[in-house]
């Protein structure tokens, strides 16, 4: 892949559109100081900027329910309302969602077409609760989960990897894809926490068993546990599972400065991670890494450590603004979750 961009990331205005309410913490005002941070930091000399197309609704119902997809456009035709008491509609909600599942679309032709190696979508609403006939948790359309099915039904890979850093489970992704075994899903999210799934004994059903990799890592986990994590088992699976395409969705609620979760990674942490799945992507898939923004909510912590990921992924330099990460809350607890996962994770071999 020779004279290929190495990296891109996707953004439109229309993301901040999607209102959510006064005091929402899934609020418009994330895009806006993370794209100030990366213009700042100058990664974006390093990273172009592109904005995507709208999914059509045929490319949506890949994953969701033609019911669903038109209750979210009717509740946001209407002009607003809540699909539950945390996930809110405004009138802009549809158009926004069709064209964040839209940057995943355009990534995965991007990446697979040549334009490009990397991209990261900096996108709004988030999408990785969102099963495939409910919204929840602040998301509408499953955004990487469409991603994926695209990649596997219009671009005929045979293997994709996701990857879930964010603080909550991912709910809605390990349960669209958890009978496929085309599909390797990896969660290390804080547990017992929102939304109640992503326990140990969660490795997917029927043929698809095996293929999902939950760490329910205890409140207070921090950088030296998800990178044991990491190098003891989300690497080496990856290499055996050996993916076409690999994919992120990075949420930065996990951060130690965020407001609804109680983990311990740092700007820095995100960057090391980020070089982990460089690697593991230039070792299997020709350096094809997608990544998505889904949680975040400390708005300065989640913009610097968006940086860390976007530099990462483009092979460039950022000096850290952060503190050195506190050790984990619960060692011994933590250690426990490694070692029974990649327990079940050998088994499965």
């Amino acid at each position: 892949m020779s004279g290929v961009a190495e990296a891109v990331f996707f953004y439109d205005p229309l993301f901040e559109q999607h209102e959510t309410g006064f005091g929402h913490p899934e609020r418009p005002e994330r895009l806006p100081v993370t794209l100030n941070a990366l213009s700042e930091s100058g990664v974006l000399d390093s990273a172009e900027a592109r904005q995507p197309r709208d999914a059509t609704v045929e490319e949506i119902e890949l994953v969701h329910t033609a019911k669903y997809i038109e209750l979210v456009r009717r509740v946001a035709d209407s002009g607003g309302g809540n699909l539950d008491m945390d996930t809110a509609l405004s009138g802009a909600s549809y158009r926004a969602a069709l064209r964040a599942a839209g940057a995943l679309l355009d990534s995965v032709d991007g990446c697979l077409g040549g334009d490009f190696k990397r991209s990261f979508c900096l996108v709004r609403p988030p999408g990785h609760h969102a099963l495939p006939g409910r919204g929840m948790g602040f998301c509408l359309f499953n955004n990487i989960a469409i991603g994926a099915r695209y990649a596997m039904s219009k671009k005929k890979l045979k293997r994709v990897m996701i990857v879930d850093w964010d603080a909550h489970h991912g709910n809605g992704t390990q349960e669209i894809f958890y009978d496929d075994p085309a599909v390797l899903y990896v969660s290390l999210h804080q547990y017992p926490h929102y939304p109640g799934t992503g326990w140990l004994d969660e490795t997917g059903r029927g043929k698809g068993k095996g293929y999902t990799i939950n760490f329910p890592f205890p409140a207070g986990t921090g950088e030296e546990h998800y990178t044991q994590a990491f190098e003891r088992v989300v690497i080496p699976a990856g290499r055996r599972f050996a993916p076409e395409l690999l994919m992120l969705s990075a949420g930065y609620d996990s951060h130690d400065g965020d407001l609804l979760c109680s983990m311990r990674l740092t700007d820095s942490s995100y960057r090391k991670l980020t070089d982990y799945l460089v690697g593991l992507a230039d070792a299997c898939c020709e350096g094809m890494l997608i990544a998505t923004l889904e949680g975040g909510y400390n708005l300065e912590a989640e913009a610097r450590s968006v940086v860390q990921t976007v530099a990462g992924m483009a092979g460039a330099d950022v000096p850290f603004k952060d503190d050195p990460p506190r050790p984990s809350a619960y060692p011994d607890r933590a250690g426990e979750v490694i070692e029974e996962t990649a327990r079940q994770w050998t088994e499965s071999a």
